[in-house]
């Protein structure tokens, strides 16, 4: 009997151990030098390869097709990443390219580890946007007018509704929720709208709501609110 009683001693507490070391990992602080690390170099025996390759120096890209990520809240670069993950039982990612097609971040983010994206979120979220993209059609007033004109009232005739109402009127987004679009690179903000409208972004708000909204504009009207949002200050 004492043999019984030792062993449910000793398995009890084995699973409290076993409980507080799992909560203690919860609550470790995320690194951010070991995140700059990450961002900077990578990790090429697991496959991760540097940040900066594509999302430049500190977080300001500078070529078109890759998103500025200077700044962003931590919460939400963690979200992200981990949108890119091919969850268990399934074929793809909730993040693809407009096409369909997987993106590049799928198999970086693929052998990421919980604690690597929360060093490099703390990472990421402690730059500042220095190199801010501009509209680019600032000149064609009609294009200027049309998108001025979805970003602040949306287009009530499709239950479109105003981008600024979730992304603020100065483009600044909301922490953790939703992102910046001031100062984005406005061919990713198409294309990335272009995802969203052919549901191969799967994750836009509460039931994929970007991916309802967009669905409901036509790429004339996405090319002018996403040209209007990088200019918008």
């Amino acid at each position: 009997m004492k043999q019984v009683f030792s062993k449910v001693v000793l398995a009890s507490g084995l699973v409290m151990g076993l409980a507080a070391g799992a909560v203690q990992a919860q609550n470790v602080k995320p690194d951010a030098k070991r995140g700059e690390t990450l961002y900077t170099q990578g990790d090429a025996q697991r496959g991760i390869l540097a940040c900066v390759a594509c999302h430049g120096e500190k977080g300001n890209s500078v070529i078109a097709m890759y998103p500025h990520v200077a700044g962003l809240p931590a919460g939400y670069v963690v979200s992200q990443l981990k949108k890119f993950q091919i969850p268990a039982g399934q074929t793809k990612a909730a993040r693809m390219n407009a096409d369909g097609s997987p993106t590049a971040m799928t198999a970086i983010v693929g052998q990421m580890t919980d604690a690597d994206m929360n060093d490099l979120a703390a990472y990421i979220a402690q730059q500042k946007l220095e190199k801010p993209a501009f509209a680019k059609e600032a000149a064609n007033l009609d294009f200027v007018h049309r998108g001025r004109e979805i970003w602040r009232a949306g287009i009530p005739s499709r239950n479109v509704p105003a981008c600024a109402s979730c992304h603020g009127a100065d483009g600044k987004g909301m922490p953790e929720q939703f992102p910046f679009l001031s100062g984005q690179h406005p061919e990713y903000i198409l294309a990335q709208l272009q995802a969203f409208a052919e549901g191969h972004r799967t994750h836009g708000g509460t039931e994929n709501m970007m991916g309802t909204i967009a669905n409901r504009m036509s790429n004339a009207d996405m090319k002018a609110v996403a040209d209007y949002a990088a200019g918008v200050r």
